[in-house]
């Protein structure tokens, strides 16, 4: 089997949100063999990232053989070594590796969910609670069957922050009842008092972690509160490669890694961070993980899955298992299992 095309697009439906989240947070990319298998993937880096694609790492796979995954992962990140081992060029990796996993999947017959396991056995076809991250919606989603949930909070300012995100962790619980998983995500927005002081304030209030309180670059920051919050600290969806998530693992910075397949370099990353943190006491709970791009990993490797909501906006990935009464349930179809209607796409 050879490559004989890869293409890549920036779908943007009608409902994409105003912001980076469309225009930089989101490529599509196919990858066509000789066989007419085509494997897709979702990346990141908007017309940038495209470009990365296109310039550099098309002339790269054009002819060569799929199949071996890892070892074109790493030519292709060693290509990228004049320009940036980091940011837009690794979004735009991640979606061709996803790309070049689903053409595995679709080789083998075998959802990708499969080969991941091995003789251990996949949780395909088993319904996996999930969790739905909310803005202001939380009746609602509750309403609907959702039973865990993470609370943006980081739009709190001003010198009653603490107080008006202790209120609003407190108005959850009192909604959702005790017992239910929720969690608070910052949003990198904080400082390390304020963090300390809502970790310390949410003891009682049954909070599983605070996501992203400070800014990635604040390490000092994120050491302390390892060693005095009284709440997990989650953290890692910003964060690209596998390396990076090995200096999070070794000075434990946080309790709960967050690596976004989409960004991080791809599903070949994310592998090696389910390895990496095994036995370590450290939790992988992937970014948007009820999206198929992360949600094979998650029925592949995970030992405790808690797959979070994913985009709703981006209708143009077919084949997304729905979440029925705060479950998910991935179905056997082979590959990555998604379903692209090229002829409603620019690719």
């Amino acid at each position: 089997m050879k490559i004989t095309s890869l293409r890549g697009c920036q779908p943007i439906a009608e409902n994409s949100p105003a912001d980076w989240r469309t225009t930089i947070g989101q490529i599509l990319v196919a990858i066509e063999t000789d066989t007419g298998l085509v494997g897709y993937g979702v990346g990141g880096g908007g017309a940038a990232g495209i470009h990365v694609i296109e310039a550099e790492l098309r002339s790269a796979l054009i002819g060569r053989d799929p199949s071996p995954i890892e070892e074109i992962w790493d030519d292709l990140y060693e290509l990228m070594l004049p320009y940036g081992q980091r940011g837009i060029a690794i979004m735009a990796l991640s979606a061709v590796d996803l790309a070049l996993w689903d053409l595995r999947g679709k080789e083998a017959g075998r959802p990708v969910a499969d080969l991941l396991a091995g003789d251990q056995g996949s949780r395909v076809g088993e319904p996996l609670p999930t969790y739905i991250t909310v803005w202001d919606g939380l009746a609602e989603a509750f309403a609907t069957g959702h039973r865990a949930f993470k609370l943006h909070v980081e739009r709190n300012s001003g010198p009653e922050r603490v107080a008006r995100v202790l209120d609003t962790v407190h108005q959850a619980r009192e909604l959702v009842g005790p017992g239910v998983p929720l969690m608070v995500d910052a949003w990198m927005k904080w400082d390390l008092d304020t963090t300390l002081a809502v970790a310390e304030g949410c003891q009682d209030l049954g909070v599983d972690w605070i996501e992203e309180p400070l800014p990635l670059h604040d390490i000092d920051g994120y050491l302390r509160l390892a060693r005095e919050s009284p709440i997990p600290i989650a953290g890692g969806e910003h964060e690209y490669t596998a390396r990076a998530f090995q200096t999070l693992i070794d000075q434990r910075l946080h309790q709960v890694l967050q690596p976004d397949v989409c960004w991080c370099g791809g599903l070949t990353e994310l592998v090696k961070i389910y390895r990496m943190a095994q036995g370590t006491g450290i939790r992988v709970c992937p970014h948007r993980g009820a999206e198929p791009w992360s949600l094979h990993a998650l029925a592949g490797l995970d030992p405790d899955p808690l797959p979070e909501s994913g985009r709703p906006w981006m209708t143009w990935v077919g084949g997304q298992p729905p979440i029925i009464d705060g479950k998910i349930t991935l179905s056997d179809r082979p590959g990555l299992g998604v379903e692209i209607d090229e002829d409603a796409l620019p690719l």
